[in-house]
């Protein structure tokens, strides 16, 4: 017998099998089973022996998916306000990064920055995404660059999904830049990401993922296959900032191993998109960035279009290049920056979100078998989550059948 039957007025299942628009079902119920969905459908309907189960009317006008940001780094010490005001005084993002600063400078900080200093902190940042429905999230390391750190980052990425109320996945960055101990001396660093730091993570049950940064002021090619192959033979998947500044085929190198995501792709060509289609990767695209780097190159939107690569959407929430708490911002910075439609937005942060993570088993839509996690929205229709910018509709959560708080 089902625990509870939950209706609403609409849901936006936003399934690819669905014909009408967002996936939309008028006058909807979801039938929930142990934390997952056994049934949705119009209320009308409902078989007949589920007419004793308690009925929940779901506030708002609209259910969704549970929301999804499958690119953070929540997770650091300090701040980079002064990076802020020096490229407004005309720096460049790599002019900040030879001279110290940029993510080597955030290195420092959270370095020096106790376990529980930075649980408290991202607490607080996650707090501000929940508030808007996110339910899921994806946390990398990156700012510890030495292995004790980089297990303490993920490690404080594991007590946030044990104290708040969201699903997490720990991606390991430790090919995220240079530190200053290794200058001059970039694959020493790479061969100790992956016989020394990678393998020490891996071990301890903190890693979902391996990532790293494919670019001039980080590591080439060569060095970034050195990692996933590390990456490969513990079986872990892989993603990719890639194409992010310049073009140097890093996404074709994620596509090769056939990551879950590659990320950023301004400069993506289309050889690149060409190879993200073939293997199934999900182009996360990241309008924070773009817009606090004030970057002028689009990513290729029409040819991820044309050639079918999954588009998705995230924060890319960080210190620096994109100190942004709001996903419900991005949706709109999707469409007025880089001209998504409000549904192919909407997906970003959904079912090709789920698919970023390796989730779509689970996540990302709402229908039979997946986990019964859907957000209330006060709105009349879903391009309003787009639409409105600093508005926040969610009026209400609900966690695997049950409401969350």
């Amino acid at each position: 017998m089902p625990d509870t039957v939950w209706t609403a007025p609409n849901i936006a299942t936003m399934s690819s099998e669905a014909a009408t628009p967002y996936g939309a079902i008028s006058d909807g119920a979801i039938v929930v089973r142990d934390g997952r969905i056994a049934w949705i459908g119009p209320e009308s309907e409902l078989l007949p022996e589920w007419a004793a189960v308690p009925k929940t009317p779901a506030k708002g006008r609209w259910l969704t998916p549970g929301l999804i940001d499958c690119h953070t780094h929540i997770v650091y010490g300090g701040n980079r306000a002064r990076e802020f005001e020096m490229r407004l005084e005309g720096a460049t993002y790599e002019e900040i990064a030879r001279a110290g600063g940029g993510i080597v400078s955030t290195v420092a900080a959270t370095r020096s920055t106790s376990a529980e200093v930075l649980v408290e902190d991202a607490q607080a940042r996650v707090a501000g995404l929940l508030s808007e429905g996110v339910t899921g999230i994806e946390i990398k390391s990156g700012y510890g660059l030495d292995t004790a750190t980089e297990i303490k980052m993920l490690e404080v990425a594991s007590a946030i999904g044990e104290r708040c109320p969201v699903d997490i996945s720990r991606s390991f960055l430790g090919a995220h830049a240079l530190p200053a101990e290794y200058a001059g001396n970039a694959d020493g660093y790479i061969a100790a990401v992956c016989e020394e730091m990678l393998p020490a993570a891996h071990a301890l049950g903190l890693v979902d993922a391996v990532d790293g940064f494919c670019e001039s002021i980080a590591f080439d090619n060569a060095q970034m296959r050195r990692v996933f192959e590390a990456a490969a033979a513990l079986n872990l998947p892989v993603k990719l900032h890639a194409e992010q500044l310049s073009d140097l085929s890093g996404a074709a190198l994620v596509a090769e191993f056939g990551g879950l995501s590659a990320d950023h792709l301004e400069y993506l060509s289309e050889a690149g998109v060409r190879a993200l289609a073939a293997s199934g990767t999900v182009a996360v695209l990241l309008p924070g960035a773009f817009y606090c780097l004030r970057e002028t190159k689009l990513p290729p939107i029409n040819a991820l279009r044309e050639h079918g690569v999954p588009i998705a959407i995230a924060t890319d929430s960080n210190p620096g290049s994109s100190p942004v708490g709001s996903l419900l911002l991005m949706l709109s910075m999707a469409c007025t920056l880089f001209q998504l439609t409000p549904e192919e937005a909407l997906r970003g942060v959904t079912s090709h979100a789920a698919q970023a993570l390796g989730w779509q088993d689970r996540a990302g839509t709402l229908e039979a078998g997946k986990d019964a996690t859907f957000v209330a929205w006060d709105i009349e229709t879903p391009a309003e989550l787009a639409y409105r910018v600093g508005h926040n509709p969610c009026v209400q959560v609900v966690r695997r059948g049950r409401l969350s708080t």
